[in-house]
């Protein structure tokens, strides 16, 4: 019961989180291309794949199931937008602007891998201290 309160509270978090840098998206780059979703979705993957590195089991700094369950679902899942990546996909395609679509599902794709590759390696670096 205590990993799915903590979940919860991840989740309300890393929403919470994700409205805010959504907003500052917004202000910073304008409304045309959906910067904030990419930024969210790329942020997180950094996250989840340094964190899921440093408290693995074995890892240099595990953590508790809870702990992980909070972050990676909660947190990370709250904050990181793959449903609201697939609604403004669609609505670009909706509105003849192919483009940008393709662009943002490649963008998001080889982005996010490549943060989840970059929180991983970053993350063996710090563990290895």
């Amino acid at each position: 019961m205590l990993t799915v309160a903590v979940v919860g509270l991840g989740g309300a978090l890393g929403s919470m989180a994700r409205y805010c840098t959504g907003l500052l998206a917004v202000r910073l780059w304008g409304e045309a291309f959906p910067w904030g979703t990419l930024v969210i979705n790329v942020l997180g993957s950094f996250v989840i794949g340094g964190f899921a590195t440093l408290t693995l089991p074995g890892g240099p700094m595990p953590a508790s199931v809870p702990m992980r369950a909070f972050v990676m679902a909660g947190l990370c899942g709250g904050y990181t937008t793959f449903s609201a990546f697939s609604l403004q996909t669609w609505d670009l395609v909706r509105t003849g602007n192919w483009l940008a679509a393709v662009g943002n599902v490649v963008a998001s794709v080889v982005l996010c891998l490549l943060a989840v590759v970059g929180g991983h390696l970053l993350a063996m670096r710090v563990g290895l201290r």
